[in-house]
């Protein structure tokens, strides 16, 4: 059976940049004779962030004797007291969606970038307060991965819809006592919104389902929704960071918040899906109240050594490990960014998503996947000195 692959363009993540949904409810099969993902690559190019990296002399004392050892740590001390994403802006992606050997596909992706403009102070867990970007207005960025079942219409709900709800209860926090409080409020507050639409049967039958994997990447931090088991993880340097933990049945002893609801329901479950639906996040209202749609939430502050953010569906993670995807995935981010120049469309990222998707169907994938990948990196335009 020939694969269907749907891919869509990636664009530098700047304000105002519009929202894309990547979705193919009735996909067109492809040609009999294509080995390979359908590309589709953007003809835009926009302005990027960049830092600008110079051949600087080294001042010594014999060259200047107004030099003071302090001033020059002070000095220091404020170059190096910056947000980690500066602006923010600088923040690139790239994503591609397959259908695989699964007769319909039922994953839905989606980017928002700069769905809230907030100052990295205000967002929490800044790292730099009296930086000038952490007063300034700046981009925050979401990212979403929601792998259906029972049907589409979950998947596609959360990614047409979560982004504006999470953003309306971020808002009505700024009461809450803590930065993580509001934010895991917000999260949890909407995940239930999300899943309450669904007692109207007119939006899906009971028996459908998706996971909810929601990255958020401000200035310094990234904060992670999940429920279920899609996966984000974090290239750190040449490590694997994870960000979520899966939710299934053969990790149900891990999470305490399933442990009873397992017990209780685990016995009545015969047929392989339902024990899959058991850790959805929204839909599955046949199985309610053994389903829960409250999410874990995470957080973890962004360092200069970060590299890429990896999401994606179960078909990925079925066939590779977390570190297998951070190596293959940084390997081939590196040799983009070699290759290509700062406004090049398509970006490194998206050539990153292609690469890992192809490998994960050579590895015999059965599942539809989806991925996502960020890079993080600002762009670097390097001079040399001029003599």
């Amino acid at each position: 059976m020939a694969s269907v692959s749907t891919v869509m363009n990636e664009q530098t993540l700047e304000k105002d940049t519009t929202a894309t949904v990547v979705k193919e409810s009735n996909p067109k099969p492809m040609d009999s004779n294509a080995n390979s993902t359908t590309i589709v690559p953007s003809t835009d190019t926009i302005n990027v962030e960049t830092e600008i990296s110079t051949n600087t002399a080294v001042v010594t004392a014999s060259e200047s004797s107004n030099t003071n050892c302090n001033d020059i740590a002070v000095l220091e001390d404020k170059r190096a007291a910056k947000c980690i994403g500066r602006s923010n802006k600088g923040v690139s992606w790239g994503y591609c969606m397959e259908q695989g050997r699964r007769s319909t596909m039922e994953d839905a992706a989606v980017v928002h970038p700069g769905f809230m403009e907030v100052c990295c102070k205000d967002v929490g867990g800044c790292m730099a307060p009296e930086c000038e970007h952490a007063t300034k207005k700046s981009p925050v960025h979401f990212f979403g991965i929601f792998d259906g079942h029972g049907g589409d219409q979950v998947s596609t709900y959360c990614a047409n819809e979560l982004c504006e709800i999470v953003a309306q209860e971020w808002e009505r926090g700024s009461t809450l006592d803590g930065w993580s409080k509001r934010w895991e409020v917000a999260m949890c507050k909407a995940y239930e919104r999300a899943d309450n639409a669904f007692k109207d049967e007119a939006l899906a039958p009971k028996s459908a389902g998706s996971t909810a994997l929601v990255l958020i990447v401000s200035a310094c931090q990234i904060i992670a929704a999940n429920c279920g088991d899609s996966r984000a993880v974090l290239c750190r340097g040449t490590q694997a960071i994870p960000l979520t933990a899966d939710h299934k049945v053969s990790q149900c002893f891990s999470v305490s918040s399933l442990h009873l609801l397992l017990r209780l329901y685990v016995p009545k479950l015969d047929r392989e899906d339902e024990l899959e639906r058991i850790t959805s996040s929204g839909g599955d209202h046949d199985l309610k109240p053994w389903v829960i749609s409250v999410p874990e939430v995470t957080f973890l502050t962004r360092t200069e050594e970060d590299e890429c953010l990896i999401l994606a569906s179960d078909g990925l993670w079925d066939v590779f490990s977390n570190e297998e995807v951070v190596k293959l995935a940084c390997k081939e981010l590196r040799q983009q960014r070699r290759l290509r120049g700062v406004n090049d469309s398509p970006s490194p990222a998206w050539y990153v998503s292609q690469q890992v998707l192809k490998q994960a169907l050579d590895a015999c994938s059965y599942d539809n996947i989806s991925i996502i990948v960020v890079d993080l990196k600002i762009p670097k335009i390097r001079r040399q000195k001029k003599l």
